[in-house]
């Protein structure tokens, strides 16, 4: 289910890290994991994407969800982009799957916002 979201990068002793693909859209009310875009991880963050606030706040969630150091996830393409590739380091990729599949049910269950036009005030067409 999550395994398509990251590639492992691997020596001859085995696993080293991991690369996981998202889809970030910055300048969202919180951070969170929206779902799946395509073979990436769709997230969104509350920091607009200026002067890489964005991208901390990325590296942030990423770092929660996997539940390792900040300073063992880094930016690795994509920037300034909304795609990016992130690498994390000291993790097994069993590990990694599970968190994703874990944030992946629990963005399944959450439930569905309100349409906007349901706002008391506004008319319907």
């Amino acid at each position: 289910m999550a395994e398509d979201l990251f590639e492992v990068e691997s020596t001859d002793e085995g696993p080293v890290a991991v690369i996981l693909r998202l889809r970030v859209q910055p300048g969202a009310g919180r951070s969170s994991v929206t779902g799946r875009h395509g073979d990436a991880l769709a997230v969104k963050v509350g920091a607009p994407p200026i002067g890489g606030r964005a991208n901390l706040q990325c590296i942030e969630l990423v770092a929660d969800i996997l539940g390792v150091r900040k300073s063992a996830v880094e930016i690795v393409s994509g920037e300034k982009n909304r795609q990016k590739r992130v690498r994390v380091v000291g993790i097994e990729p069993a590990r990694v799957q599970e968190a994703l599949a874990r944030e992946l049910r629990s963005t399944a269950a959450r439930p569905a916002t309100k349409d906007r036009r349901d706002k008391p005030g506004r008319s319907r067409p």
